[in-house]
């Protein structure tokens, strides 16, 4: 009996002591990820059958090398003290302790600590410590988002397929968005850079089947009317409707000679194009497969914390199909409510307007002819991408002497009477195409400059007369003394 009872008693002991002891639990509740600017409560949660002895929140700096004491509650002394912002203030609650951060800003982003003391019951000198521990994450939306075109301005031959790129920039964004592209409204399905380069190390065939087999959401097939040069397929295109032959540039079908006399002869349509316009003209392919798009992701960190992205869209250019067409970047991140979006419609330089100041060139004026603007299509805000300006002088030099002269703007300084009538030949291109516009310099004389040339004339004419006169009398003064 002795041995139960020994046993019974130890186990009783054993629980007053924990019960002396106390306990103490701490956590802090989840958060998520907090849009800069909003403000956010950060809630400990702590419970406990002994006396509170003190709250302490810290924020961890410097790598977790050093901690910010940023708010404290004393319960011997029942006073609190905060070295955050006066509107940070804290709730107290029973077993809950809650520090508010308004306006929270990239440096808030880290780790933060909440420190629970209790006294211990057994002895009023020995305090209980717990913590608990969670990660701040602010997020940041983007800041702007631009599309833009690869090496531009850049020459690109209108009669072979070349390579055109796409770069859509977003910057201040926190973490990384997602982007991607879109054509006339529709994703567009895109190629890895590493498998594009797998494709393309393995030959044309490679990349042919793998374009069948892909179940695009853009198919350049669907395009009709707007695609194809208005001013240079008409005919051909009339013609093999006609015959029954596929409408594709290029592919024109085995020629039938017409019968004589027969009333399917092709009507003779005549070519429109604008007086200024000299040409405008595209490249006769299209291509023999769907484009591929290869896709490129960069990204580098700004020293605010923020990253930028670079989303780069690569493919073969087809003016034919790709003039006035609408490319659009989009860019998805937790902290937008719905996409951020930039967008561009492609367009071939057409139409150019030039102006000419002054409008009235004298003799010895500077004569500026700048490009104002291209004659646009109904989708098109602007020429993109940027075109390449080339000004030359037909028949001849520039008045520098130079043949000829690269931007949108020509300067012709102190104009002479004999480039009256010359020509001028401004060159725009970009990769969708061509145009080229002439204007005549008409040069006007100067009435101040013809007054000054008689004045000159006339104080000539005075300054003759008066030598001569000055002359005639010292002759006739040296004959008379000869004769004295």
């Amino acid at each position: 009996m002795a041995g139960p009872l020994f046993l019974c008693c130890l186990l009783l002991s054993a629980h007053s002591l924990w019960l002396a002891a106390g306990y103490l639990t701490v956590s802090i509740e989840p958060l998520p990820p907090v849009v800069i600017g909003d403000t956010v409560a950060l809630k400990c949660n702590f419970q406990t059958d002994g006396n509170l002895r003190e709250i302490v929140w810290f924020r961890v700096i410097e790598g977790g090398s050093a901690k910010q004491k940023i708010f404290t509650y004393d319960a011997m002394y029942n006073t609190s003290y905060s070295n955050m912002e006066d509107n940070r203030r804290r709730e107290d609650l029973v077993y809950q302790s809650t520090v508010r951060v308004p306006e929270v800003q990239m440096e808030d982003d880290g780790l933060y600590e909440c420190h629970v003391g209790i006294y211990d019951r057994s002895s009023t000198d020995k305090v209980i410590l717990a913590s608990g521990s969670i990660t701040l994450t602010v997020i940041v939306p983007p800041k702007s988002i631009s599309v833009v075109a690869a090496n531009s301005p850049a020459p690109f031959s209108r009669y072979e397929a070349q390579n055109f790129t796409l770069v859509c920039i977003v910057t201040g964004a926190k973490p990384a968005p997602m982007v991607y592209f879109k054509r006339d409204g529709e994703l567009i399905d895109v190629v890895p850079t590493a498998s594009a380069e797998e494709d393309q190390s393995k030959g044309p065939d490679l990349e042919k089947n793998w374009a069948g087999s892909q179940v695009g959401h853009w198919n350049p097939r669907a395009l009709t009317s707007r695609d194809l040069d208005d001013t240079k397929l008409q005919k051909s295109l009339t013609h093999l409707e006609r015959e029954g032959k596929l409408a594709r540039l290029g592919q024109d079908g085995p020629e039938k000679d017409p019968e004589p006399g027969s009333e399917s002869d092709p009507e003779t349509t005549s070519e429109v194009i604008p007086e200024t316009v000299l040409s405008r003209e595209f490249p006769r392919w299209v291509q023999s497969s769907d484009p591929l798009y290869y896709f490129q992701h960069r990204q580098q960190a700004a020293g605010d914390g923020t990253v930028e992205v670079r989303a780069m869209l690569t493919w073969s250019l087809n003016p034919q199909l790709d003039n006035e067409a609408l490319f659009s970047c989009e860019v998805n991140h937790p902290a937008l409510s719905m996409p951020m979006q930039a967008e561009v419609t492609l367009a071939a330089p057409r139409g150019p307007k030039l102006s000419m100041s002054p409008s009235k060139a004298k003799v010895g004026d500077t004569v500026r002819i700048t490009v104002q603007g291209f004659q646009l299509g109904p989708s098109a805000s602007e020429v993109f991408p940027e075109p390449i300006y080339t000004w030359t002088k037909v028949g001849g030099r520039l008045l520098d002497g130079r043949e000829e002269h690269d931007g949108r703007e020509l300067v012709l300084e102190r104009v002479p009477a004999e480039l009256n009538g010359s020509m001028f030949r401004c060159t725009a291109q970009n990769p969708l195409g061509t145009t080229d516009t002439h204007t005549r310099l008409i040069v006007f004389d100067n009435p101040r400059l013809k007054k000054g040339r008689e004045h000159l004339i006339a104080i000539d004419a005075a300054a003759s007369w008066c030598s001569l006169t000055l002359t005639s009398m010292l002759l006739l003064l040296s004959f008379t003394c000869e004769l004295t």
